[in-house]
């Protein structure tokens, strides 16, 4: 890779540590980490396949108060570096993509610790800050807060560029090296991440209304003639149709008639 490659890379990375704890503008999300790194690497449609498969796994992982999920930084960006090195050195684009699903979830606990790491050297600067918010030192404060999270940029930042600098070939013949059982294994365990994923956000936004919704998902995914984009026009049709009757349920309109003399002849006789 070039020069200019891995600085952007290394951009995309240190972005991707700082949104895996601020959870604002979505960096980390494997769908936005991995394109953006295989649009600066030259390799586009293989970082969306990536990110795509990635980000299902990663549907159920939230960080809620002090608990942090599992890092989806460090497994979006180091999972697509190596699949990056792997397709420079010459390795079908599928195969690259399965191992560096493979090993997205490894680097995620990976991340874990790492993050453990810096949220303790991160207590030395919340003790700065309160003593400098004890002196009304706001200018210290927010000095203190940009260092604080920079320091989880480079958390993710600084392994990003070392698996940039490892040569293609050890890159290659360490995959090529993985036994059939360990990447089968950590592919099924990822699978199962991804259904574990789908069962919490199920369970977080399933109720009576929804439920109609979910099953003509799966039904209509099954016809293949259907594009995404019909899909999703599909989708939006029939939110606006719900959303429609709900408020004509809400004010009462259905109760007054429909509009049509027939129709409430026929609804008197019901």
């Amino acid at each position: 890779m070039s020069v200019f490659t891995i600085i952007l890379i290394v951009i995309v990375a240190f972005l991707a540590g700082m949104e895996g704890i601020l959870d604002e503008f979505e960096f980390h999300q494997p769908l936005v980490a991995c394109t953006l790194i295989g649009l600066v690497s030259g390799h586009l449609e293989a970082g969306i396949i990536l990110g795509g498969t990635l980000q299902m796994m990663a549907l159920g992982w939230a960080n809620i108060g002090a608990a942090v999920a599992p890092d989806a930084a460090l497994a979006s960006t180091a999972s697509a570096i190596l699949m990056v090195i792997a397709l420079n050195g010459g390795t079908e684009q599928s195969e690259a993509i399965s191992t560096a699903i493979a090993v997205a979830v490894p680097l995620s606990v990976a991340g874990l610790f790492l993050t453990m790491i810096v949220r303790t050297l991160a207590i030395p600067i919340v003790h700065g800050m309160d003593a400098a918010a004890a002196k009304g030192n706001f200018g210290t404060i927010d000095a203190l807060q940009i260092v604080a999270i920079c320091m989880q940029g480079v958390r993710i930042a600084i392994p990003a560029a070392a698996l940039c600098f490892i040569p293609q070939e050890a890159v290659t013949a360490a995959l090529n090296a993985m036994p059939a059982w360990l990447t089968d294994g950590m592919s099924i365990g990822g699978g199962m991440v991804a259904a574990v994923g789908y069962a919490m956000v199920i369970n977080m936004m399933a109720t009576r209304e929804v439920w109609p919704f979910f099953v003509l998902g799966f039904v209509l995914a099954a016809i293949s003639e259907l594009t995404l984009i019909a899909l999703g026009a599909i989708g939006i049709c029939l939110a606006l149709i719900y959303l429609g009757l709900k408020e004509l349920a809400k004010s009462g309109a259905g109760a007054a008639g429909s509009g049509d003399p027939l129709g409430d002849i026929l609804d008197d006789y019901e």
